[in-house]
């Protein structure tokens, strides 16, 4: 179990402690107040070099991981897979090794095979290795922002910072995850978070959208929808994965939207405090009616936002690891 990500890579949240993932979100905290300065730059990675390689297409974290390597002073180098010689050929072991030889200190990856990110942290193991997706595996910066989100909005509820209240917020928080769950490496990587934090996780999906091995996965399927609507305090969903071909696990969009989409009806059961969560892209009309998506519990954008502060945490802490001051 990782005690910390610190001088480490991040490649997974299954093995991630609970003091680990607090110290990252801890971190992030203090990043935020420099994403609100009008300047909106620390020296913190100041010399260091980040390599950008998104071998799937990508608009959030992409972005929000490139604005966080340059928020810390970082020079990034991004590779644009559509134009090198990846399509002439060249292999996942030769194209690190080029990105290697230009000198640099950290990798962020995604990439469409499951196990991609380690095994490049095996091919240089003096660089550190950040999974930014690797097929239906983990996206553990998605994970860690989105338990971010939950407590900077129960914090503010409570009238607390994320700090002072800590990981407290999560015992007990019941957390309902609706979707494609099959498919989708943000759901392994929330799920991980959540419980490693302390909350109650459940699955709603169609059969066919559910994995095979759900029965080891720390999670309760349920058998109603709408039923688990009225427990939870958070609801994630998860669009369709039409590039993972999840299409043809449902009958039509029509049908798994009326069964599993939070349409305007089902929004209803919710608890008035609920927070409503979309990794993005979202299918409007399919998993989430725009209304609904629309509304003030929805966090959707914050999710989005706390992207940068997440993101330059976890670029500090693997990169820089030490425990200077990360603000100044």
């Amino acid at each position: 179990m990782i005690q910390t990500i610190r001088g480490q890579n991040l490649l997974s949240l299954d093995n991630v402690s609970r003091e680990a993932i607090v110290e990252v979100l801890d971190t992030a905290e203090s990043f935020v107040e420099v994403n609100r300065r009008s300047i909106k730059k620390v020296p913190a990675l100041k010399g260091r070099v980040v390599a950008s390689l998104f071998f799937e297409e990508s608009t959030r974290t992409r972005l929000s991981f490139e604005t966080a390597a340059k928020r810390l002073s970082a020079d990034v180098l991004s590779l644009a897979v559509a134009s090198s010689s990846v399509k002439k050929g060249e292999s996942l072991r030769d194209t690190i090794a080029t990105i290697d030889a230009l000198g640099i200190d950290a990798v962020v990856m995604r990439h469409q095979s499951s196990g991609a990110a380690l095994q490049v942290s095996r091919y240089v193991p003096h660089v550190h290795v950040i999974n930014a997706g690797d097929g239906l595996h983990q996206h553990p910066t998605q994970g860690l922002l989105d338990a971010f989100t939950i407590r900077q909005v129960l914090a503010e509820r409570m009238g607390a910072s994320g700090v002072e209240s800590g990981s407290e917020l999560f015992h007990g928080l019941r957390i309902l995850i609706v979707g494609d769950i099959r498919h989708s490496r943000v759901a392994r990587s929330d799920i991980a978070a959540y419980v490693t934090l302390g909350a109650q996780v459940r699955v709603a999906a169609p059969g066919t959208l559910l994995p095979a091995d759900i029965e080891n996965w720390p999670v309760t399927v349920v058998d109603s929808f709408d039923e688990a609507l009225e427990w939870a305090d958070v609801v994630g969903l998860l669009r369709l994965q039409r590039e993972r071909g999840s299409g043809s696990f449902v009958p039509s969009l029509g049908e798994f939207t009326q069964t599993f989409g939070l349409t305007v009806e089902r929004a209803k059961k919710l608890r008035p405090s609920a927070i409503i969560m979309h990794p993005g892209p979202m299918n409007r009309g399919v998993e989430i009616d725009s209304r609904v998506a629309d509304l003030p519990e929805a966090v959707i954008e914050r999710q989005v936002a706390n992207g940068v502060p997440i993101r330059m945490a976890v670029l500090y802490l693997t990169v820089a690891g030490s425990k200077e001051e990360v603000v100044s």
